[in-house]
């Protein structure tokens, strides 16, 4: 009997450090997928696709705020104490302002594929964490209406490194488009989630078909950028998990983020650096060109593999 009341009370103790949220538009009242929940600190986590997302006191007791976000919506900062069941957000004025709806060209236009630069050593590759976010440059071609319909991502699963062991993994990724703003990346694009999963099957290279969303290259330029969103089930669904782990150092407890497979290989057969990195909870969001100001005791940085070599299929009309 008392085993049995314990279990109760720890139960009961597991629902009250554990609140799951839901994060909407406070217009349509419909689900804002992939939030960005930042605890304020340097970590933080996303929502699911039906906007969901748990926050558990127990595990972040320093943590008094949550500051929620997505693009195409204004910020908003919620306190921990007390967590609201259902969070809305706004859509931001200064974005509705841009959206364009633009239906599917009809003119005849000529494809064009800029390929992608890949290999599979592991030890020029880059290990993405989950508020990780890497940006390639894209230029509009012959000065026409320039349309990305697909990509192609370079992975490395390390099959060639570990043939032994449990190599499974799935990760789930996020495809977000910037503006050029003077050789960085500027204000997002806005346009429907493109999120995918990769698992171990998905070695060296993964075709993405974009076609349908209608990304167009500005005047400008754009940036294409790889975001880590974290674990996925088979179904693809995100899986709510704890995004660092605690480490003893002689120093203290550290927060060291996880990481996530697969590898990023990066490259030094591009003749221009074109490739940005941040960190989405850290460093206030900033881009930072993937260089020895980035890090100068990096090892990619050190032996020049310093450019993600994402390629591209482009539609290049005519009119």
């Amino acid at each position: 009997m008392k085993v049995f009341f314990l279990a109760i009370v720890l139960t009961l103790t597991a629902v009250v450090n554990s609140q799951t949220s839901f994060v909407k538009d406070a217009v349509t009242k419909t689900p804002v997928s992939f939030a960005t929940i930042s605890f304020g600190d340097g970590r933080g986590t996303f929502a699911g696709e039906e906007g969901e997302f748990r926050f558990e006191a127990s595990k972040y007791k320093d943590i008094d705020s949550l500051y929620i976000s997505a693009i195409g919506f204004e910020s908003k900062a919620v306190a921990t104490k007390g967590l609201i069941s259902q969070v809305l957000l706004k859509p931001a004025a200064s974005q509705l302002e841009e959206v364009v709806l633009t239906s599917e060209k009809k003119g005849k236009y000529k494809k064009k594929k800029l390929k992608e630069t890949t290999h599979i050593n592991y030890y020029n590759s880059w290990l993405p964490t989950v508020e990780s976010e890497v940006a390639v440059f894209f230029e509009r071609q012959e000065g026409k209406s320039t349309k990305v319909a697909q990509l192609w991502l370079p992975i490395n699963s390390e099959k060639e490194f570990r043939k032994k062991g449990n190599m499974k993994f799935s990760t789930l990724f996020r495809i977000q488009f910037y503006k050029n703003d003077n050789g960085l990346p500027g204000d997002a694009m806005v346009h429907d989630d493109i999120v995918f999963r990769v698992s171990e099957q998905d070695d060296e290279m993964y075709e993405l078909d974009i076609s349908k969303f209608q990304i167009f290259i500005p005047k400008g330029g754009l940036y294409a950028s790889l975001q880590v969103l974290g674990y996925a089930d088979p179904q693809g669904k995100l899986i709510q998990t704890k995004k660092y782990n605690e480490i003893e150092t002689p120093r203290g407890i550290q927060k060291v983020s996880i990481t996530f497979r697969p590898l990023l290989p990066f490259t030094n057969d591009l003749p221009a650096q074109k490739t940005f990195v941040r960190r989405v909870f850290f460093n206030n969001k900033k881009w930072q060109v993937f260089d020895k100001s980035y890090n100068e005791n990096s090892a990619l940085v050190k032996t020049g593999h310093v450019n993600y070599g994402m390629g591209a299929l482009l539609h290049i009309y005519n009119k």
